[in-house]
């Protein structure tokens, strides 16, 4: 497909067209004083997934990969794990028996390789392999793995007195490890699922410690239910790419005056990957079925970006 010559003004990486004017001309209406449908600052939220909307998410997620990376690590004080699916599966190097057995599979290797360690502790074991692993297909870091597009559309909301909130399914301190110095947004506007934590008197003094138990999952219903209780406020404007973000869309939608919503629909697999209504990571199969017959912005990566990754200017 033909890019057009790099534009100038907001959003620059967008190509021109409805989708980009869809975003700019909400934008324009919510932040103009004069307009009906102006909202005062305080109330200009805006929500974004992360896995697939701010990055990428194949081969799997990249949460996950960390997990796997520590099942590695951990292995040596875990021999049971040589024979205890899906653990087995993780050092057998076999991804495909591990994603067969699903959420639980999952939900098993985060439990067993996120607990046991301080706060302080988990957030420089994440910072550390953040600073250092590798994606598999692209040898890039995995931080350099996020959309241009999207790091200038944060951008231009907080320049126009947005506050901009990840609502994540991933694990909030896995997020908040590393997301202000790459999305520019602070740890305590990160929404995500976490596990259980306790205060605990030491030698050293007080510390929180994670325990391997599951406290939240913020995926599905869980997403509005996490705005509410963490933010207080419905957004204007809520961002995802896949149907666990269907109901953070809907929540949204659900509000009084001007509203946004978005999807990022990955169409590229030359720059990107193409996928959609049959993957199981980052499936978009509902959520895009009422996108188009509610009128939803969708944000085709193919047709409305003119890059991807901020190295392609390289």
């Amino acid at each position: 497909m033909r890019r057009n010559k790099a534009q100038t003004g907001p959003l620059p990486s967008w190509n021109e067209g409805a989708t980009k004017q869809s975003i700019l001309q909400f934008v324009e209406r919510v932040t103009t004083e004069s307009d009906r449908g102006f909202v005062p600052p305080l109330d200009r939220i805006a929500v974004f997934d992360n896995d697939g909307t701010l990055w990428s998410e194949k081969p799997a997620y990249f949460q996950l990969l960390f997990a796997l990376d520590r099942v590695r690590a951990l292995a040596v004080d875990h021999p049971e794990w040589q024979e205890q699916q899906p653990f087995k599966a993780v050092l057998e190097d076999d991804i495909d028996g591990l994603l067969a057995g699903g959420m639980k599979a999952i939900i098993d290797i985060l439990v067993a390789t996120h607990g046991g360690n301080t706060t302080d502790e988990f957030e420089q074991i994440v910072s550390d392999w953040i600073a250092s692993a590798r994606h598999p297909r692209t040898g890039r870091l995995y931080t350099e793995l996020v959309f241009q597009p999207m790091l200038e559309l944060l951008d231009f909301l907080r320049a126009r007195g947005f506050r901009t909130y990840i609502v994540s399914g991933g694990g909030i301190e896995f997020m908040r490890a590393w997301v202000e110095g790459v999305y520019g947004i602070p740890p305590e506007q990160v929404i995500g699922s976490s596990i259980e934590t306790q205060f605990e008197m030491r030698d050293i003094g007080p510390v929180l410690v994670r325990i391997p138990k599951v406290d939240f999952v913020d995926d599905n219903e869980g997403k509005p239910v996490g705005i509410h209780k963490f933010i207080g406020r419905r957004p204007i404007l809520a961002f995802g790419n896949s149907d666990g973000d269907r109901e953070m869309l809907q929540w949204t939608a659900a509000g009084d005056g001007p509203r946004l919503m978005g999807l990022v629909h990955h169409t590229d697999a030359e720059r990107e990957w193409a996928y959609d209504r049959e993957s199981p990571i980052g499936r978009l199969d509902k959520a895009l079925d009422e996108a188009r017959a509610r009128g939803w912005t969708v944000a085709d990566m193919k047709r409305d970006w003119q890059m991807i990754y901020p190295w392609e200017s390289e």
